[in-house]
């Protein structure tokens, strides 16, 4: 058992997930893989048992299935060993919302939103109380930019990185890390999953060059990062304007341009 705290990681039988396992296994830190494909996470546990030496536990889950996300969130708030959480899994949606159903979205958001916010809320208390540890939330840059047409996916990820931001200001001056991870297009199953037409993608981001910079991200505690982004003062800029606006929104009577 590794003297480092354990990493559970969510939809960790591929792609974004399984890379994290990866890099998190050569740090020597013990694992709990989370997803519903128990073949393909025993197969990649069985590898990385064999090249790192650390301890993994497999554990199928659906997080859309209530009885399956209660039985991860138990495990999260009682395992004193789990101090990283990577909220990994997740899911896309093709088409436009007019021919979306009720249904898909609502899946969407289950998983997109319900999970990611239910397993948090139980390791949080725990991380504060020890005064350490990490929570990981893979987003989006598309709940940045309603203009790429993705609207309940980019809704969910608005709210992920809303979550994060919240959480880091509440929880970081009490010791615990919470880092938002932004991907853009990356060569991942979401696509085949959405039912996403394979002749429309973009350019894609390899999976392993999306988690070592998120990893670059997570040792050098950024709050928010954004792999694709080559010049970070944009982002700062985007923060600058946003925390410009704050103190407007304390005024109590409306803006002239209100007035009739």
């Amino acid at each position: 058992m590794s003297d480092q705290p354990t990493v559970l990681i969510t939809g960790a039988s591929s792609g974004i997930g399984a890379a994290y396992a990866d890099r998190f296994a050569r740090r020597g830190q013990d694992l709990v893989l989370v997803a519903r494909d128990e073949v393909r996470m025993e197969a990649l546990a069985s590898k990385l048992r064999a090249q790192t030496g650390v301890s993994i536990d497999v554990v199928k889950a659906d997080l859309t299935q209530a009885a399956d996300l209660a039985a991860v969130s138990k495990r999260v708030r009682e395992d004193d060993r789990i101090g990283v959480l990577i909220n990994n899994a997740g899911a896309g949606l093709s088409g436009v919302f007019v021919e979306q159903s009720s249904i898909a979205q609502q899946n969407l958001v289950a998983l997109n939103v319900a999970a990611v916010l239910e397993l948090a809320n139980a390791i949080a208390p725990r991380l504060v109380q020890a005064g350490s540890g990490a929570i990981v939330n893979i987003g989006s840059v598309v709940g940045l930019a309603p203009e790429f047409g993705l609207t309940t996916y980019g809704a969910t990820k608005a709210f992920v990185l809303f979550l994060s931001q919240g959480l880091a200001f509440e929880l970081g001056p009490k010791g615990v890390y919470v880092q938002a991870v932004l991907p853009s297009g990356t060569r991942t199953e979401i696509w085949d999953r959405s039912g996403a037409d394979p002749a429309n993608l973009p350019s894609l981001m390899e999976v392993a060059d999306l988690v070592d910079a998120a990893m670059v991200g997570f040792d050098r505690r950024e709050p928010v990062t954004i792999p694709p982004l080559q010049d970070a003062g944009l982002w700062e800029a985007f923060q600058g304007a946003r925390q410009v606006m704050l103190p407007g929104f304390a005024t109590t009577v409306p803006a002239d341009r209100y007035r009739g």
